[in-house]
């Protein structure tokens, strides 16, 4: 919707004046923030009557307006493009206006009462990235991993060749690859969540450059109550008030986290995709979903759609931590004048994995099934079994077999015997299982 379109404006001046400046991008600021902006202006409003600063009647008023802002109920009174002022100035005072017009209050003598852009706005984006990550985010990763764990306990008993380098590789199973997995999104997502303390460590209380001029001694401990009662979030007073207004380091500290996740899915969307090529001249050891049809000239060619979905979203996740990283580098003195920058990209970041995560799981891994002809194929062809011949001939000696199986064809057992080593010996070294085993079969 453009500025237009919107049946009434109930911003005023100063975001008239940010629309005009800042006709960047046509993208807004991210929608948890503006809530989270109605959510901590209508709580400050109930504090400040609470510590009598600000009549009861109105305050009410003003708390009313910002649970509607909170709920979602104006957000077309937002208009403003996310690349803006740094500190999110036009952003916070678009809240200003929009609650006093709602309420009848004075949008900077009451909405903004004891707060600042630069303490409000950092605020509600911290809180906005702790909420999505706790209600959105961990939920889908959680879900991932269940997916990824209970394929392992399936495919336990599967042998097949394992690879390194691209290259044939002493057997695993396919659970033990599945496990690992399962453990890169457990990992991935523990990371996360220790990111999330100083995420919920919050500026609010420093006002203008983190000394707390013109706001109560009590007034950011009192919002932070009633924000964490409301949300259910546990949300924290800063360490050091100057550091938390100074700098964004929490949120750069939880973008890595994020990067690791979409670093961890590169990898697995890959082995997937590699696995179930095919049909007939790829690896072809899963069937992964058949979802859509792959070519508007192929008949019968299925791609895989949702590893590649993964993969161009890891990409951006990895490419959104880089603007995150230099908005969080770019910050003087006493105040970041990024934060829009890294809002959006960080946000932008935890809603894709959060939707990509649950899309993995739904419609690629728990529809995965595996292709028993071609693990079988792959888990007898390795060559890399005569590792396990190494104990009883010695490297050397495994060593030409190997040689001669790959000049001269032949599987690993028909030529080991052309070179002398005896049946009783091949059983007890080849055994697949015992190997994939590795050192839990002793």
């Amino acid at each position: 919707m453009s500025v237009q379109d919107t049946p009434t404006e109930l911003w005023g001046g100063e975001t008239t004046k940010a629309v005009a400046n800042f006709p960047v991008s046509g993208e807004r600021v991210p929608l948890p923030v503006v809530r989270w902006l109605g959510r901590i202006k209508g709580n400050a409003a109930r504090v400040n009557a609470e510590l009598g600063l600000l009549d009861a009647a109105l305050a009410e008023k003003i708390a009313a307006a910002g649970d509607e802002i909170a709920a979602g109920k104006h957000d077309a009174q937002f208009p403003i493009d996310v690349f803006q002022t740094g500190s999110g100035t036009s952003s916070n005072m678009n809240a200003n206006e929009v609650i006093a017009s709602l309420s009848g209050a004075h949008r900077n003598d009451h909405v903004n009462m004891g707060q600042s852009s630069n303490d409000v706005f950092p605020s509600a984006v911290h809180l906005a990235a702790l909420d999505e990550v706790t209600n959105t985010l961990l939920p889908a990763l959680t879900q991932l991993e269940a997916s990824f764990a209970a394929k392992a306990e399936a495919f336990k008993d599967l042998v097949k060749s394992g690879r390194t380098h691209l290259m044939d590789a002493v057997p695993v199973t396919l659970g033990q690859e599945f496990s690992g997995y399962a453990a890169q999104i457990r990992l991935g997502r523990r990371r996360v969540e220790n990111a999330l303390p100083q995420v919920a460590q919050i500026p609010l209380g420093g006002t203008a450059t983190g000394t707390g001029l013109n706001t109560h001694k009590d007034f950011a401990a009192k919002v932070r109550e009633k924000l964490s009662a409301e949300t259910g979030l546990t949300i924290s007073a800063p360490e050091d008030p100057f550091e938390a207004q100074g700098n964004r380091d929490a949120l750069v500290e939880l973008s890595g986290a994020l990067k690791v996740i979409a670093v961890s899915l590169t990898k697995i969307a890959g082995d997937l995709a590699l696995m179930g090529s095919g049909p007939r001249v790829g690896i072809g050891e899963l069937f992964l979903p058949e979802l859509q049809k792959g070519s508007s000239i192929m008949p019968g060619k299925v791609n895989p759609v949702i590893p590649e979905v993964v993969l161009q979203v890891s990409a951006q996740v990895i490419g959104n931590d880089t603007a995150i990283t230099v908005g969080g580098l770019q910050g003087q003195f006493e105040l970041n004048v990024r934060i829009p920058l890294i809002a959006r990209n960080l946000l932008q970041s935890i809603h894709l994995l959060s939707t990509t995560a649950k899309i993995f799981a739904e419609k690629c891994v728990d529809g995965i099934e595996p292709n028993l002809p071609g693990l079988e194929r792959s888990a007898e062809n390795t060559l890399a079994v005569a590792t396990a011949l190494n104990p009883f001939i010695g490297y050397d000696k495994a060593a030409d077999i190997v040689k001669d199986a790959a000049e001269n064809g032949g599987t690993l057992r028909e030529v080991a015997r052309k070179h002398g080593v005896d049946d009783e010996t091949l059983d007890k070294a080849l055994d697949l299982r015992k190997i994939a085993a590795g050192s839990s079969a002793d």
